[in-house]
């Protein structure tokens, strides 16, 4: 049995449906190993965590997901450029001051990078 860490960056609002179905495909094919999966979102792809707009979320895959274990997390300087209120973002999402930061860490960490 083998543990991994991996970070899923998404900065495009399209990439949404890929990266769900990639991440959902990574946890069903994991066998006895253990993924320690993160999900960045910068730039326009944080509007998807805005629960006041209609951007067609999958919000119950996305719980699924956070049960599972993944950890999802917005870029505060995107909230911002995106003109996103903190309290609307999803519950569940953490916030970190600079995606840019949380990929160079978390690569530091040794996590593999993923961009659907």
């Amino acid at each position: 049995m083998a543990d991994y860490k991996v970070i899923f960056h998404v900065d495009e609002i399209n990439k949404w449906e890929l990266l769900l179905k990639n991440v959902s495909n990574l946890l069903h094919g994991r066998a006895n190993n253990t993924f320690h999966v993160e999900i960045l979102a910068n730039s326009e792809a944080v509007t998807y965590f805005d629960i006041n707009r209609d951007m067609n979320a999958d919000i119950k895959t996305m719980e699924r997901l956070n049960k599972e274990g993944v950890k999802f997390v917005a870029c505060n300087n995107a909230i911002m450029a995106n003109n996103i209120e903190k309290n609307n973002i999803i519950p569940f999402v953490d916030i970190v001051p600079a995606g840019i930061i949380e990929l160079i860490v978390k690569q530091s960490e040794g996590y593999a990078y993923i961009r659907p």
